[in-house]
């Protein structure tokens, strides 16, 4: 796992230094080497490249980046788990290797099949290849989104990088907040793909290349493998039975390319399904104990620590446990803007830096099971919203134009007297507008849009003061044929959205924030296209969520001991705001930093609190954004 840095520069005015500022940035993403190259390309620019190197295939000198081939120059972050079989295939054609290193397979495979031997890789990638002969320079992101890869465009320059920050390294660099992307980041908590928190600056999508063009100064997107594609098939037919069997078949095969290492590799143990089923079919074909790593919290509610302790046992790893204190979370908060260089607003960011800290002191490499709820439907919403759907497509067309009209009308003053006579629901109001919009537009589309709100489109017009629009993937559920139902739908949309920029997001940060190599086992591409293929009786039986997976772990861990609600990788964040951390919290969100910072609205960001200290206690989550916008505004604005 690396980070990488690039500048084309027409001006000339990019010096070695700035590359290696940019390139530095980078560090905790790459300690243990460092790489620059910097040539004078064809059309009248310059062209660097910059390197990182978190060395984990081949610690030799021979892993080296930039790494060049004849006219091709690269620089890489990932790995390739099937190296070494396509290394075979190309030695086979004539191709000669230095190294042991996966990037000298990715360099040579592009030099035989160029932007066609990504079909051949599976792994997690974000890499760039400067083809010198071409005058071109190419970025590659991994299908599922697992690394980042972001790029700067400006009239003489284009930047890319691992990460955002590398950026504010570069004098061309000019950094504005881009309204639409705050706004996406209010409604969601997180900014999806291709926006990010700038304007000019975007993120390459998963699936995707980009071709820049040298002479031209123009670059074209191009989509090479699509999510979709898989769920548009048509259904196998093929039992529960022979489904199980097949999947724990491609699991075994996929969990084991992610221990291919040549350093130490362990395993995130939450209590869940997931993760068991990863430590399960990983400690079944291993000789030795792996080594599992599990956060727990004092509150009860929250606390999956002593499940994992358990299956620990039962499986047989090396378990070590560590339990977040107010004090921990209090030290890491502060931390938060620097790791997540755009707002972020995942609270379970902060157990997830902290059991990242935990591995890395006996690990490089953890593995995570991101990816199975949605590919597997393991979360409420894909039951809640599918019957949610139903529902409301029922209902006579006069009513869904009346009580979207009128429904948000009434919904102050009836809060106001629910909690006058002590009758308060809660995030009653939150569900009145959001039920109204639902049903003025009960397509399914909407439906799940509207389900992962947390301000609403009235609330962030008050809170930046300006128009804006959010165009996001949850608006492509079109693009999904008919044969797949509601469900399958959500899945779909869910592994566009949330999955790469949240999931992901929040992993690849907190491990690269110790120099910790995260793999994420079941995002193998492989898995979500044979299980996309799927009809929902088979993988969700009798609407059980996670089905197939619970046939697999019910094996190895005994269904009476596993088979219990979801909890979650969350914190108790009302608990922490009422308590110790109210100042810190205070001191961002005080009208004084609101106004200093001069994006969000003062009375707005008021009213916020104010609700939540009138009963709204739901909205801890929404003043958890504002804090998170305004604690990265201090830190990078």
């Amino acid at each position: 796992m690396c980070g990488i840095v690039g500048v084309i520069d027409y001006r000339g005015d990019t010096d070695r230094r700035t590359l290696e500022r940019m390139t530095d940035l980078l560090r905790h993403r790459g300690p243990d080497d460092h790489g620059l190259l910097m040539r004078k390309a064809q059309a009248d620019c310059l062209v660097g490249l910059g390197h990182r190197r978190l060395s984990i295939q081949d610690l030799s000198h021979q892993g080296h980046q930039p790494m060049t081939f004849q006219q091709l120059d690269i620089v890489f972050n990932g790995e390739i788990y099937n190296f070494r079989e396509i290394r075979r295939v190309l030695e086979e054609q004539g191709y000669t290797f230095e190294s042991h290193s996966d990037t000298e397979v990715i360099l040579k495979a592009f030099h035989r099949w160029g932007m066609g031997a990504v079909q051949r890789f599976i792994g997690m990638f974000a890499l760039a290849i400067h083809d010198r002969d071409k005058g071109k320079i190419f970025l590659l992101r991994d299908r599922a989104g697992v690394k980042p890869l972001f790029y700067y465009h400006a009239e003489d320059v284009f930047l890319f990088g691992s990460e955002l920050k590398v950026f504010h390294a570069h004098h061309a660099f000019e950094k504005e907040v881009d309204t639409d992307a705050l706004a996406t980041f209010l409604r969601y908590g997180y900014i999806l793909a291709p926006r990010t928190i700038f304007r000019n600056v975007q993120k390459l999508e998963p699936g995707h290349w980009l071709e820049y063009d040298l002479k031209t100064r123009k670059f074209h997107r191009r989509k090479y493998w699509e999510v979709y594609d898989w769920y548009n098939r048509p259904k196998l037919e093929m039992s529960r039975q022979e489904a199980v069997t097949a999947l724990e078949k491609l699991l075994e095969n996929a969990f084991a390319y992610r221990m291919v290492s040549d350093v130490p590799v362990g395993v995130f143990l939450s209590g869940g399904y997931d993760s068991t089923c990863v430590t399960a079919l990983l400690q079944k074909n291993s000789r030795k104990p792996l080594n599992t790593f599990t956060i727990g919290f004092d509150t009860k509610e929250y606390n999956e620590a002593p499940l994992a302790r358990q299956y620990a046992k039962i499986l047989g790893t090396e378990h070590h446990e560590h339990y977040c204190t107010e004090k921990e979370a209090m030290e890491i908060i502060p931390e938060l803007a620097e790791i997540y260089d755009e707002p972020f607003g995942d609270s379970s960011a902060i157990p997830t830096i902290l059991v990242s800290r935990i591995a890395k002191g006996h690990v490089d490499v953890a593995l995570s099971a991101d990816g199975s709820d949605e590919i597997f439907a393991g979360y409420n919403k894909h039951f809640s919203e599918s019957a949610r759907f139903e529902t409301y497509r029922k209902l006579p067309e006069w009513a869904q134009k009346t009580g979207g009209k009128f429904l948000p009308l009434f919904a102050g003053k009836a809060f106001q007297l629910m909690n006058r006579y002590t009758l308060g629901i809660p995030n009653y109001r939150n569900k009145v507008y959001k039920f109204s919009d639902m049903i003025a537009d009960p397509s399914l589309q909407n439906i799940f849009d509207r389900s992962n709100y947390y301000f609403t489109d009235r609330e962030i017009k008050k809170l930046i003061r300006k128009e804006f629009t959010i165009d996001t993937a949850f608006e492509s559920m079109g693009e999904l044929g008919p044969d797949n139902d509601a469900i399958t739908k959500i899945l779909a949309v869910d592994y566009k959205t949330y999955l790469p920029d949240d999931i992901l997001v929040k992993v690849d940060r907190a491990t690269m924030s110790v120099s910790l190599e995260g793999r994420e086992p079941f995002l193998d591409h492989r898995i979500v296209e044979f299980v996309a293929q799927l009809p929902t009786e088979v993988k969700n039986h009798n609407n059980i969520p996670k089905y197939l997976i619970k046939e697999i772990v019910h094996k190895y861990i005994p269904e009476s001991l596993i088979n219990r609600p979801k909890k979650g990788f969350s914190v108790p964040f009302s608990q922490w705001y009422d308590g110790e951390l109210h100042e810190l919290f205070m001191e961002y969100l005080s009208r004084d930093k609101v106004r200093e910072v001069g994006v969000l609205d003062e009375e707005a960001v008021e009213e916020v609190i104010r609700r939540y200290r009138q009963g709204e206690r739901f909205l801890i989550k929404n003043i958890w954004f504002l804090f998170v916008f305004q604690q990265w505004a201090q830190r990078w604005l």
